[in-house]
């Protein structure tokens, strides 16, 4: 960091290559086990969340204990039982401010410090309610990401009448992404995205019977729709298609401002 703030004032880099140069270099080594991204956030404009799934308890608090250091902090895929063994062992970052939003569906825990200004409108809709966790993953991190989220659930393709009302409802709210949720033969994407004029993320899930193939098929069904307009994220990946979908929503504020 020295040399590139020494060669900046020497002139031989201009301010614009220094502060990539710097982004680069916002990296936290916690022993041996995590190298934790603190610049992503200015980089990308979404910070590094925490993966629960797979780490062991005491990495998992210290990796928590560190990013609450530099702001709020998202960790996803945490199971309950897991959220109540650390609580109590992470509550000390209660006394600095923080408060505790689990949300049990969504398997993520919110480390925040007060509400997030919203800008823009983004829809999330499921085929099923057993799509609901997946969905539910989606809000909360679009939220997080500063969008304001429409969600309706239950509107799949097999009472298809049950959409209309519902697309009807989110287009005249305005919103500038749909993330759409589905399971068994994955059509509800294809069918939405004939519908409306804005960008549509299909979320293929693992519900389903056999040949459903853990998702596979509502996967495979959306990479082949004949609709335009759809881009597609992994299978249960709601996370992904809100970080997606709020990307849009962010280059469509700052264009219009």
């Amino acid at each position: 960091m020295k040399k590139i703030l020494q060669n900046l004032i020497n002139g031989d880099i201009s301010v614009e290559e220094a502060e990539k140069m710097l982004k680069t270099m916002q990296i936290v080594e916690l022993e041996d086990f995590a190298k934790l991204d603190t610049g992503r956030d200015l980089r990308t404009g979404f910070p590094e969340a925490i993966f629960a799934e797979g780490k062991e308890e005491p990495e998992l608090i210290k990796i928590i204990e560190e990013c609450a250091k530099r702001g709020r902090v998202l960790i996803t895929r945490l199971e309950e039982t897991k959220y109540n063994t650390i609580k109590e062992k992470i509550s000390n970052l209660q006394n600095d401010g923080y408060e505790f939003e689990y949300n049990r569906k969504a398997r993520i825990l919110l480390i925040k410090d007060g509400e997030i200004e919203k800008q823009g409108k983004i829809g999330i809709i499921t085929a099923g309610t057993s799509d609901v966790p997946v969905a539910e993953e989606a809000r909360v991190v679009a939220e997080e990401a500063g969008c304001e989220v429409l969600t309706s659930y239950d509107v799949g393709v097999a009472g298809i009448h049950r959409l209309f009302h519902q697309i009807r409802r989110m287009i005249e709210e305005d919103v500038k992404a749909l993330i759409v949720v589905a399971g068994m033969e994955g059509a509800l994407p294809s069918v939405v995205a004939g519908l409306v004029d804005v960008p549509v993320i299909g979320v293929p899930t693992s519900v389903g019977y056999g040949v459903g193939a853990g998702g596979f098929t509502a996967l495979n069904a959306m990479l082949q729709s004949c609709a335009p307009g759809i881009a597609v994220v992994n299978i249960d990946n709601g996370f992904g298609a809100a970080v997606f979908a709020s990307t849009i929503v962010k280059q469509i504020d700052r264009k219009g401002q």
